[in-house]
């Protein structure tokens, strides 16, 4: 176990987030390219308004992931955390520029969903909690920002729980697996909850 996870932080150590990055935007241009050549179904908005979403989750998720696997696995990629919420980000865009353009299509019925839709106000809130993160992204906000830098960027937990409650919402019948990722974002955050207790008590 330690052989694997020394070889797991080693690896961390030399691969730079530029690849990170570029891995992690292949699939927006490849899912597109799918709902382009009619290989996503019937719907291929909808498909990739569902697809953009799920990955932005899985990358919100990936990131709240981090500091726990430090934490108790001995498991070091605190490097790419920062990558992760960036590209968590661009599929939020991208999400949100499927629904607004291609799917709605016109300014009056997205703001009339965003005010009727409970599921897609929930979504939008967690989009514009989601803007100070991304603005506050770069290395000249860390510096400037200081300790704030570290309080603002635990909204995050709000929006992975709003990004996990607005799936529930979207899935139609019995959603088991946006309530997997809900369980997932519970289980990350309770065990950041317990080890700053135990820090306390400590």
């Amino acid at each position: 176990m330690y052989q694997m996870t020394d070889l797991i932080n080693r690896t961390a150590r030399k691969l730079p987030t530029w690849v990170i990055y570029v891995i992690g935007l292949v699939p927006i241009a490849y899912l597109f390219w799918q709902g382009w050549n009619g290989a996503l179904g019937v719907d291929p908005v909808k498909a990739l308004e569902h697809a953009y979403g799920e990955w932005a989750l899985k990358l919100l998720i990936a990131g709240l992931a981090i500091t726990p696997l430090r934490r108790y696995a001995g498991v070091n990629l605190l490097k790419f955390r920062r990558t992760l919420g960036v590209l968590a980000f661009s599929y939020v865009v991208a999400h949100l520029l499927i629904w607004a353009l291609l799917d709605v299509q016109t300014l009056a019925r997205v703001w009339a969903d965003i005010v009727k839709r409970p599921y897609i106000t929930i979504g939008m809130a967690a989009f514009v909690l989601m803007l100070p993160l991304a603005l506050t992204s770069t290395n000249a906000a860390i510096r400037r920002l200081g300790q704030t830098w570290r309080k603002l960027h635990r909204l995050t937990y709000a929006v992975a729980l709003l990004g996990a409650a607005h799936f529930i919402m979207v899935v139609k019948g019995v959603p088991v697996e946006p309530l997997i990722y809900l369980g997932v974002v519970v289980v990350l955050l309770t065990l950041r909850l317990k080890y700053r207790h135990r820090v306390r008590l400590a």
